[in-house]
């Protein structure tokens, strides 16, 4: 660990090549585990409605099994065409049996985790609590992308999220108190919770999703309390950012429904790097404190 220490710019390198290699894993995460989650409604289905007849799912079905397939062509990805980001561009985007376009969205989501993991990197300077972060960031990576596409975040990612946090504090890994993670993994999920059931009492209509109270649970766990008004403010002003281009883009009327859990992860991240400059630059302009 000392060599760290020593040589700051290694911890980097190491970090970013370590962003890119899960982040092809997270690809395979964004796209299976939704999947993965319906099938076991199914399954759960056919078991407990047994006299309708429900067809349960067929074969193995998890992170590693099938392999990997072209969707076009369903021939398995070679190894030799599975290497993060460098296989993508020897190809030029295209399966090398059918020469179908392979989505640009898989080399972007291996680039955003080694860039976010550098960022984390190169600002904390390497300790435990750092290497956490680099899960953090890339757990939240999976559930943003998951969200966007299926508007649904997975307690498989979200729950073990926020006890990882209360877990650091427990261990005095992460710089919280245990008190502040507790305190914070409460104050997150009440506080868009009581959001949820005010706005539906007054509209009959739900706001938000559950999954939503568990990621800004977990967000609180991991930062503290202090950081929650931020991040709902900056949620707040991304998906307000966000959801008025997606309007004009799509011409899509004001009722209808966004994911909010890609605006907390990414409030949530930006809070996590510059939070505490963000809050000492507001207290000092605006209260002199």
């Amino acid at each position: 660990m000392e060599l760290f220490n020593y040589y700051p710019w290694l911890f980097a390198a190491l970090a970013s090549v370590f962003g890119l290699i899960i982040g092809s894993f997270l690809n395979v995460v964004i796209h299976r585990l939704p999947l993965i989650m319906e099938r076991e409604w199914r399954q759960e289905c056919a078991e407990s409605f047994a006299e309708y007849h429900i067809e349960p799912p067929q074969g193995e079905f998890n992170l590693s099994v099938p392999r990997s397939r072209c969707p076009k062509c369903q021939h398995s990805v070679a190894i030799k065409d599975n290497i993060p980001l460098f296989s993508w561009l020897r190809l030029k985007g295209r399966c090398r049996h059918c020469s179908g376009s392979i989505s640009i969205r898989y080399p972007l989501v291996e680039l955003l985790s080694a860039a976010l993991c550098l960022a984390i990197a190169y600002q904390q300077g390497f300790s435990y609590f750092s290497v956490a972060l680099l899960f953090f960031t890339l757990t939240l990576i999976a559930a943003t992308f998951i969200d966007l596409d299926t508007m649904l975040l997975p307690d498989q990612l979200t729950l073990p999220l926020m006890w990882a946090g209360i877990a650091l504090a427990l261990l005095n890994i992460s710089p919280l108190s245990l008190q502040d993670s507790v305190i914070g993994a409460m104050a997150g999920y009440l506080s868009l919770w009581s959001v949820y059931w005010l706005f539906k009492l007054l509209t009959g209509k739900e706001g938000m999703g559950y999954g939503d109270f568990k990621l800004l649970a977990a967000l609180g766990a991991w930062l503290g309390w202090q950081h929650l008004p931020l991040i709902i403010l900056l949620s707040s002003l991304v998906g307000l950012i966000f959801g008025l281009i997606q309007l004009r883009l799509k011409q899509q009327g004001i009722d209808k429904a966004f994911p909010f859990g890609p605006y907390l992860a990414i409030a949530g991240w930006i809070s996590m790097m510059w939070g505490e400059s963000i809050m000492a630059w507001y207290f000092n302009q605006f209260l002199g404190m």
